[in-house]
């Protein structure tokens, strides 16, 4: 049995998705008239109280497009050092928008308002880039599963509409932030200009991500996903495995939050562990000690056919997720407790 623990990415559709899948009434989505995308669509901007939502193909995508609307090349974005859209994208930022990233020291992922402030360039500086946008991101992919605290995110909102700066959300793993903490989608939707879900990861569907926002910026970007390859047809069925994992999956983040907590704690106990970052979803990010090299550590794993992350410098990660079982759960808590 392998335990793979590597990113929420892995897990494979269940029986119920499948069907759900097959089941799917189908249509041309470039020419709008798939009925299922049509649904997600309209179910996913109502959820988050905007007019529009659009399907993507990944995340990457969607994030993507959202700079493209806010920035013109030449400009500058705000965003943590640890942000996805700058670490993890290809250099898309500068590649499709020309835009150039001010990158804040924030904690785990997560900048204060005042930091925000700080990083704003001057508007009369021609000499430095104009800043035009401020991307966040919840839960924090490199942070640890960090979720924020809604009322700095609030404070971000302010110093955006007293300079006149767009403010997106990566919500990749938004959905485990909403399980974990007492915070709603109409909440994110009254504060962001765009916001981005993904439903690959937690919820467990094979592909898909959807943007939202209002009608100006989502009619631009229906012709932005066009230029960048997005457009596609019969896709119902993907939007069926989205939309089957919003109803299945969705509640059951909190078993994987769990799970990751249980692990932490018995990561804290070993000698071989220096540090477990604090664990609120369900990512759990831990520290080897400077004497135990990581491959004997990972090798030991291995052996058990467990696999998980290394991230460099002696930190490693593992994230919980649909297909990682209780029994599976079980055995790697042994595993790890062993000499």
């Amino acid at each position: 049995m392998q335990i793979d623990l590597r990113s929420d990415t892995v897990t494979r559709p269940s029986k119920g998705m499948l069907d759900a899948m097959m089941s799917a009434k189908l249509g041309d989505d470039v020419y709008a008239e798939d009925p299922t995308v049509n649904a997600l669509e309209t179910r996913v901007a109502a959820l988050f109280g905007k007019p529009k939502a659009l399907f993507f193909p990944s995340g990457t995508m969607a994030n993507q497009t959202a700079i493209k609307l806010h920035t013109q090349p030449g400009e500058q974005l705000i965003c943590d050092k640890y942000a996805h859209v700058y670490n993890y994208e290809g250099g898309g930022v500068s590649f499709n928008s020309g835009v150039s990233c001010n990158l804040v020291d924030g904690h785990r992922g997560m900048m204060t308002a005042d930091q925000v402030e700080a990083a704003i360039n001057p508007p009369d500086f021609y000499h430095s880039p104009l800043t035009s946008l401020v991307t966040l991101e919840n839960t924090t992919n490199k942070g640890g599963g960090a979720c924020w605290d809604f009322k700095e995110i609030s404070k971000i909102r302010i110093v955006c509409d007293t300079h006149d700066l767009g403010l997106h959300l990566d919500g990749a793993r938004l959905w485990n932030a909403l399980v974990a903490k007492p915070e709603t989608p109409l909440q994110y939707g009254e504060i962001f200009d765009t916001i981005s879900v993904c439903f690959s990861k937690g919820l467990g569907a094979p592909v898909g991500s959807m943007l939202v926002g209002n009608d100006v910026h989502m009619n631009k970007a229906l012709r932005v996903r066009k230029m960048l390859g997005g457009g596609m047809r019969q896709i119902g069925s993907l939007a069926a495995a989205a939309s089957y994992a919003l109803d299945h999956h969705f509640d059951r983040l909190k078993e994987d939050h769990q799970k990751a907590k249980d692990i932490a704690t018995v990561l804290e106990q070993l000698d071989a562990i220096s540090g477990v970052e604090a664990v609120e979803t369900n990512i759990v990010i831990f520290k080897l000690n400077s004497n135990v090299p990581a491959d004997l550590f990972l090798n030991k794993l291995k052996a058990h056919d467990i696999l998980v992350s290394d991230m460099g410098s002696g930190k490693l990660r593992m994230v919980t997720h649909l297909d990682y079982t209780d029994a599976m759960h079980t055995i790697l808590l042994e595993i790890l407790r062993k000499p």
